[in-house]
C-alpha cells in the first residue's frame, strides 16, 4: 500500500463527508424529529453513484488510483451503505448467491445487534 493511495482515499473521504453533512443540512430545519430523509437520500444517492461508477470504470478501465479515490473515498466517505450494496451486487454477479444472502442478514441483523448493544451498554 503506498502513500499515495492513501491521499488519494483520505481526500476522497474527506469530500464525501462533506457531502454527506452539507446534504444533512438541507433536512434539519425541516424536519428535526422527523424520519431520516437526508440518510436515506445519501444512501440510494450512494448507490446509484457506485453502481454507475463501477459500470463505467468496467466498461472505460479507469485506473485503480482514480477507483480508489472515487469509490472507496468520495463514496466511501459519502455512505459505507454504498460500499455494501456495491459488494452485495458483486457477489450475486459472480453467482455466489448464498454468500450475498448471508452478507445482507448478518450485515442487517448483527449490524443492528451491536448498535443496540453498545447504545445500552453506554448508558449502563
Amino acid at each position: 500500500m503506498s502513500l499515495k493511495i492513501l491521499l488519494l482515499v483520505g481526500a476522497g473521504s474527506f469530500i464525501g463527508g462533506v457531502c454527506r453533512y452539507l446534504i444533512s443540512l438541507l433536512f434539519v430545519h425541516k424536519q428535526p424529529q422527523g424520519f431520516p430523509w437526508a440518510t436515506l437520500l445519501v444512501n440510494v444517492l450512494g448507490c446509484l453513484l457506485i453502481g454507475m461508477l463501477v459500470g463505467y470504470a468496467e466498461r472505460w478501465h479507469l485506473s485503480k488510483e482514480v477507483r480508489l479515490f472515487m469509490a472507496t473515498g468520495i463514496l466511501g466517505g459519502f455512505t459505507t451503505f454504498s460500499s455494501f450494496s456495491n459488494e452485495t451486487i458483486i457477489l450475486f454477479h459472480n453467482g455466489y448467491y448464498s454468500y450475498a444472502i448471508i452478507y445482507v442478514a448478518a450485515s442487517l441483523l448483527i449490524g443492528l445487534g451491536a448498535t443496540f448493544v453498545g447504545f445500552y451498554m453506554m448508558k449502563l
